[in-house]
């Protein structure tokens, strides 16, 4: 039986990053626990609302976030506020596939355009690996706006 995986995030500012991974992966903010939003409602508004309702104190309501892939098929990503920051390398890191199928130099161009998509987003640009056939195909070291690096792939 194969198991359904979460990623989750240590943050300073949940809420933020997983507007930053919503945009980078297009996946969505679902709504609260028994919330039917209709079409084009804003799901963190309606979170925003449910934790009012149900007591929620202000100051807590960034505590976490989440964020989904409206097709089902990547897992869920979680962020969860932390009070200490990063301080090292991550061990694990995602690998958000940009140029699926393409090689050499279109490649790396498609990997530009879509860092230049994310640092404005938000993200920094951390160091390019060249292409070195047949073992590598080029990518691109990025960190999101709390510092997780991530790779262009």
């Amino acid at each position: 039986m194969s198991r359904h995986v979460q990623v989750t995030f240590d943050a300073h500012d949940p809420r933020a990053l997983s507007i930053f991974w919503r945009e980078v992966l297009g996946y969505v903010h679902p709504g609260p626990p028994g919330a039917d939003l209709p079409a084009g409602a804003d799901p963190l508004a309606a979170w925003d609302e449910f934790l009012a309702r149900i007591g929620v104190p202000a100051e807590q309501r960034n505590s976490r976030s989440a964020i989904e892939d409206p097709a089902g098929h990547g897992p869920r990503l979680f962020f969860q506020r932390v009070p200490e920051g990063k301080v090292a390398k991550n061990r694990v890191h995602l690998d958000v596939r940009a140029a699926p199928g393409l090689s050499g130099e279109e490649r790396m161009a498609a990997l530009e355009a879509e860092c230049d998509r994310l640092v404005v987003l938000g993200a920094s640009r951390v160091r390019r690996h060249e292409p070195a056939p047949p073992m590598e195909n080029g990518f691109i070291v990025m960190a999101d706006p709390e510092g997780n690096e991530f790779c262009l792939d």
